[in-house]
């Protein structure tokens, strides 16, 4: 048999009673702050977010209260000799077993003892509430005690009891109980053997605390962090496939875009770009396009569909895909935009969408253009820029039947348009919510544009003025130079 637990000690200084309450004020200090972010949280919030960082709080009110628990132990167990003025370390160890008010003051923990020589058994009263029992049913012997645990649980605890009681180890596990009225709490047991004068094993104590709630806390911070990491991997997926959407639909040419008028002249040069939102992690549905039709016209196009992620995207390479469809078909710019209103009010997935559809004759340098809720074009000619007479159109999907007028431009050598989505320029570096004073911003970029050589220049200077890292949205810029 082992030798008595405990039966040597050095001699060990004790901790200064002013320090530990110190640390007790902190740790109640902290305690009432955690509280105060579980009051101003939203308790029924469905945000995995939330819920995680409500477990989180709720984990850390828990090791709080066991931090002052044992603090307050620790402040609490001083008992100086008043001679000698020293711990009374070297006690015997049966006269060191915790009392139930010393285990009280742990906080959901209760204390027990059972003498293998008289088969007494003593429990604290806080033990009796975790097993949800009355004093008067009284205690329950070793031998009762596995039939209150879960099936699976009851070798565990006939182990460590036949460990403690044969071999002398210390008990240290965590099992279920359940509760005379059904209910299921989760306890953590410590203990050791109690050893006689011969060395012996006369008793067993232990101590056996309620961390039901604990473990709550902690099973919930691990569903909402896994639950944070699902839908992280779904994000990170869906991004993934939208770009890839994205880029299938766009146009695929980087940089200039030049279209000539019958293996003739250049009769424009193009430069476009998509700029992505800093704010969120998912692609847009913004679109430019440009194409030469088979007449010898240049479709030129940008929009944006609400929403983001995949839906959006799906949603606006169908748009984009049918208003090429009708533009090689030869419809002009108002009825197409009529036809574009009707699929995407019929659309099984609603949604609204702005555009703008432009269509270019090089031989008689007339452009027709229409517009459902999207900014108009921006003219700069001659070291000036001004904003085009807007047509009468909604948004695309706000409306059944809705009729979009079509306007008309006379366009010259050396002009040049600026087609965007309203994205481009961000609210905030707007410094106000008033459109012109947002377009005013690229107005004045007409002396700069006038000194530039290329389409792809000029987009350069857009992008260098308004590709800032704060961008609230997703947004286009097709730049088109009259040839």
């Amino acid at each position: 048999m082992p030798s008595p637990t405990h039966a040597d000690h050095t001699a060990a200084q004790a901790p200064d009673p002013g320090a530990v309450d110190a640390l007790i004020s902190q740790a109640r200090q902290l305690r009432t702050r955690v509280d105060a972010v579980l009051r101003d949280g939203d308790g029924s919030a469905e945000d995995p977010q939330q819920r995680w960082q409500r477990a989180l709080c709720d984990l850390a009110v828990h090791q709080l209260d066991d931090l002052d628990s044992h603090l307050g132990q620790l402040r609490d167990g001083f008992e100086l000799d008043a001679e000698a003025g020293e711990l009374l370390l070297d006690a015997p160890l049966r006269e060191r077993v915790p009392d139930a008010a010393t285990v009280g003051s742990l906080g959901r923990a209760g204390s027990a003892e059972w003498d293998l020589l008289t088969d007494d058994v003593q429990w604290s009263d806080e033990l009796y509430r975790i097993f949800g029992r009355s004093p008067a049913d009284g205690p329950l012997t070793l031998d009762e005690l596995p039939s209150w645990l879960f099936s699976e649980d009851q070798q565990l605890l006939t182990g460590m009891v036949t460990g403690c009681l044969v071999d002398g180890r210390p008990i240290d596990g965590e099992f279920r109980i359940v509760r005379a009225d059904g209910s299921v709490r989760t306890v953590h047991m410590v203990g050791e053997p109690v050893l006689g004068a011969d060395g012996g094993t006369v008793s067993m104590w232990a101590v056996v605390r309620d961390v039901s709630d604990l473990r709550r806390s902690q099973r919930t911070l691990r569903e909402t962090r896994d639950s944070l990491e699902r839908q992280r991997q779904i994000a990170q997926t869906e991004r993934r496939l939208a770009v890839e959407l994205q880029e299938a639909v766009l146009p695929p040419w980087r940089g200039t875009q030049q279209f000539p008028l019958d293996g003739g002249p250049v009769t424009m040069d193009l430069a476009a770009h998509y700029l992505p939102s800093a704010t969120s992690a998912l692609i847009g549905g913004d679109w430019y396009d440009a194409m030469q039709l088979p007449d010898g016209a240049t479709l030129l196009t940008v929009g944006d569909l609400t929403g983001h992620g995949v839906a959006a995207t799906s949603g606006m390479a169908m748009l984009l895909g049918a208003l090429r469809g009708m533009a090689v078909a030869g419809l002009q710019p108002g009825p197409l935009m009529g036809w574009l209103n009707e699929l995407l009010d019929t659309s099984p997935q609603p949604a609204l969408g702005s555009a703008l559809c432009c269509r270019y004759d090089p031989r008689s340098r007339v452009l027709h253009w229409s517009q459902a809720g999207h900014p108009a074009p921006l003219l700069f000619r001659g070291g000036t820029g001004r904003v085009l007479q807007t047509p009468d159109g909604v948004l695309l999907g706000a409306t059944t039947g809705a009729a979009y007028a079509q306007a008309s431009e006379q366009l010259a050598a050396g002009d040049l348009l600026v087609l965007h989505t309203d994205g481009l320029i961000p609210r905030r570096a707007a410094g106000a919510a008033d459109p012109e004073a947002s377009v005013s911003r690229l107005l004045a970029l007409a002396p700069l544009f006038a000194g530039a050589r290329s389409a792809q220049d000029c987009l350069r200077m857009v992008a260098e003025e308004f590709g800032v890292p704060e961008r609230e949205d997703d947004a286009c810029v097709l730049i088109a130079r009259i040839g």
